[in-house]
């Protein structure tokens, strides 16, 4: 049985490395969805209870963290990053050198 959309998602931010980012657009692509960006974000909402999919590792294409700036999810992301050295500035990461390039 061939995969899911939200499971060809899942096994390419599952292959995200820790200290790494990827933009939405980016894992749409890896997966074989073209511009489905808003479909990521929307799958990675989906996550069942108790997965071990590093969903915080995906983040806008401009660097921007996509949750309000101060709300819970926004801060769980932020302090997730940090915790594996992403370094999050004013909500934003510097794609230039946290970028996942397979």
């Amino acid at each position: 049985m061939e995969p899911t959309r939200e499971q060809r998602i899942w096994q390419v931010v599952l292959a995200i490395p820790p200290g790494h980012v990827a933009s939405y657009g980016q894992v749409a692509d890896m997966a074989g969805l073209g511009r489905q960006a808003r479909f990521v974000g929307k799958a990675l909402g989906k996550l069942p209870a108790g997965h071990s999919v590093p969903w915080f590792r995906v983040i806008r294409n401009t660097g921007q963290i996509a949750f309000p700036e101060g709300s819970e999810a926004f801060e769980r992301q932020r302090s997730l990053l940090e915790e594996e050295g992403v370094e999050v500035v004013n909500g934003r990461i510097s794609m230039s050198r946290f970028r996942w390039r397979p």
